[in-house]
């Protein structure tokens, strides 16, 4: 497991140079690929959130298209549409944006539901389905979402069945007054974002190489008493009185693949309670629905989730 925790502290490394003080986020987004997973990033604007799923996909020397969802935005404008050939009188598939090895959705929740459901097989089957015909698509694939907490006007809730194909929610934050001063220092110096080919990155991977990681992380064992713990948390959220809604069984499936990759990039080929611990709010943030008094009272997920990590006895 020493060679992928090397790959790890490389990809984490080489994006510090054009990421400032996000390196739990870039890990987080690596996990999640090896994973086989999908991310939502939630953030202010400006908190370089797509600059990080375009860093990503250069050091692994993956295809990356970014798709700007709107309210005016159709399915076929993301799946692709079927075209007539005059010259062999045949319909072929004119592929849209969504055959790309990271797909960046920014803003997905300003774009309709029937736009949003477009991403619901791709997503879960890796898979396109159009006129009866199925189009794989490329591996890996990772749909990496954003959306703005602060501005709900013109936007449309995302569908519980979406929402629960997300590996992950991650929280960006401002950065400390250490890290800003740090980002106005960099484009001082002449640092651009919209030219990252200027800044000299190395590749770390391929996405070929991403098999044998995988491999790796598969190799991780899991102790009973992880699995148990494991699956006390998820159904302690379904038993929970602030919880409407609890987190389902892919959620206990999320937090034993990530926790497994987790530890592979820490050079373990076991699992501990802490690297589930770890993943706990990213996992099931978005998938509770809390209820209404509860949120009255301020609470969020993160505190519920934190509570019924509180109540549960961690494995020895």
């Amino acid at each position: 497991m020493t060679n992928t925790k090397a790959i790890r502290d490389l990809v984490v490394a080489e994006a510090g140079r054009v990421i400032v003080g996000q390196e739990a986020t870039i890990e987080l987004l690596f996990v999640a690929l090896l994973a086989g997973g999908h991310v939502l990033i939630e953030g202010v604007p400006g908190t370089a959130k797509t600059l990080m799923a375009k860093t990503l996909a250069l050091l692994l020397r993956a295809d990356f298209t970014r798709v700007q969802f709107t309210p005016d935005l159709m399915p076929s404008d993301i799946l692709g549409t079927s075209v007539f050939d005059l010259s062999s009188s045949r319909f072929y598939l004119k592929q849209g944006p969504i055959f790309t090895n990271f797909l960046l959705a920014d803003e997905i929740n300003r774009a309709p539901a029937k736009t949003q459901a477009a991403l619901l097989e791709a997503m879960e089957e890796r898979q396109v389905t159009l006129d009866g015909t199925r189009y794989p698509l490329p591996d890996p694939f990772i749909t990496v979402a954003t959306q703005n907490p602060i501005e709900y006007e013109g936007t449309y809730p995302l569908p519980e069945a979406q929402i629960d194909r997300f590996l992950f929610k991650l929280l960006v934050d401002y950065g400390t007054s250490d890290e800003e001063q740090e980002i106005l220092n960099r484009y001082h110096r002449g640092f651009d974002a919209r030219a990252l080919n200027m800044v000299g990155l190395e590749p770390v991977l391929g996405p070929g190489d991403l098999a044998s990681l995988r491999t790796e992380f598969q190799a991780v064992t899991v102790d009973s008493g992880v699995i148990g713990y494991i699956t006390r948390i998820v159904r302690e959220t379904r038993e929970s009185r602030d919880i409407r809604l609890g987190a389902s069984p892919r959620a206990a499936i999320a937090l034993l693949l990530g926790s497994k990759v987790l530890a592979a990039l820490d050079g373990r080929d076991f699992v501990l309670p802490d690297d589930v611990k770890r993943l706990a709010l990213p996992v099931l943030r978005h998938r509770i629905v809390l209820k209404p008094e509860v949120e009255l009272e301020g609470m969020t997920a993160d505190m519920v989730v934190s509570n019924v990590l509180a109540a549960i006895e961690v494995p020895r």
